[in-house]
């Protein structure tokens, strides 16, 4: 087997910023991509004025053409079913809200801290729970990072930081080691947690100048991926992530039960051992946060349950996440029990 060396040269890296500017941002522009009709959903389609589609080209590449039930292009098409509304589905379903104590700054759990480093996403996922967030109100453009900053020292009991958004890594890489290094800075800060999805949906982002900043401050770094199914990873993801994973960083990856994407057992277990293999442990099984407009994507607790024990049965305990629902108000995520 080739050495990350040697395999570098097959994939040399793109502008990832490049790669964004690009992104599909109408249905028509998918579909055609694709060879699909709006007459191949039987559902219809939504004009999503709210929340418009927005797709990077190479997530669209790594989708089957001709097919209206790909597992990638349900994640990202608007379909009719959003518009309707549904009882216990709301614009905050994790009462959010109530948490963001100052601009910027979710605080809901012991410890850590959410920095909303960033607005804006590179992919609109149509079950997003902070579709609706309000986030002209805490955009922190670098002037505001003072105040994100001195909330963070002012209090001792924070021990991480939890970069989020919008997406962290929409930032480019001097302005985040800018920030990165501010938050090292900050003697009660042990660790670093970087959540994003950018880098599934655009693996260039992944780049050396991003592996040396998560790794060149005391603070203990981890990225978490948002990976919902085998299809999304490829073999620059494999590259890329091989080379984070030999500097040190901790890899981890969080999946949503999603209906009509990743609900069976054989696409969970698929996407738990193509995660190891891409250098990513498994870490959350997310049930759907009930948001408005993500309702037809609702799998049961009941029928998760089911899933995670079949997972259970057939994986060793390490490639199995934790199947858990995040409820407003509680100190924690919930694990899912037996039903």
């Amino acid at each position: 087997m080739p050495s990350v060396a040697q395999t570098e040269k097959f994939f040399p890296l793109a502008d990832w910023g490049q790669l964004l500017a690009q992104s599909l941002r109408s249905s028509d522009e998918l579909l055609a991509a694709l060879e699909l009709q709006p007459s191949d959903f039987a559902e219809g389609l939504s004009l999503a004025k709210q929340f418009p589609l927005l797709v990077p080209r190479p997530f669209v590449q790594r989708m089957a053409k001709g097919d209206p039930q790909d597992p990638l292009l349900l994640q990202v098409l608007p379909l009719a079913a959003e518009d309707q509304l549904h009882p216990g589905y709301s614009a905050d379903p994790l009462g959010e809200q109530d948490t963001n104590v100052a601009t910027g700054i979710i605080h809901k759990y012991h410890g850590r801290v959410l920095l909303l480093a960033a607005s804006g996403c590179a992919i609109n996922c149509r079950y997003c729970f902070r579709r609706h967030f309000p986030y002209s109100d805490n955009r922190l453009g670098r002037s505001q990072w003072q105040s994100a900053l001195d909330y963070i020292a002012a209090d001792s009991s924070i021990s991480e930081v939890i970069l989020s958004g919008g997406d962290p890594l929409m930032l480019q890489d001097a302005h985040l080691a800018d920030l990165v290094e501010q938050l090292a800075q900050i003697p009660h800060v042990q660790r670093l947690r970087v959540h994003s999805r950018l880098p599934v949906v655009i693996a260039e982002r992944l780049t050396d100048q991003l592996i040396e900043l998560l790794t060149r401050t005391r603070l203990r770094s981890s990225l978490v991926l948002h990976v919902n199914h085998p299809q999304e990873l490829s073999p620059l993801h494999a590259q890329r992530l091989a080379m984070m994973r030999q500097a040190g960083i901790t890899l981890l990856n969080q999946t949503v039960l999603l209906k009509g994407v990743n609900d069976s057992a054989e696409v969970l277990i698929e996407l738990s051992e193509k995660l190891f293999n891409h250098h990513l442990l498994p870490y959350y099984l997310h049930v759907l946060d009930r948001v408005q407009g993500a309702q037809h994507f609702d799998v049961s607790s009941a029928e998760a349950y089911t899933l995670y024990q079949q997972m259970l049965a057939r994986l060793p305990g390490y490639l199995v996440p934790k199947l858990v629902r995040e409820e407003a108000g509680q100190p924690h995520k919930t694990p899912l029990h037996a039903f």
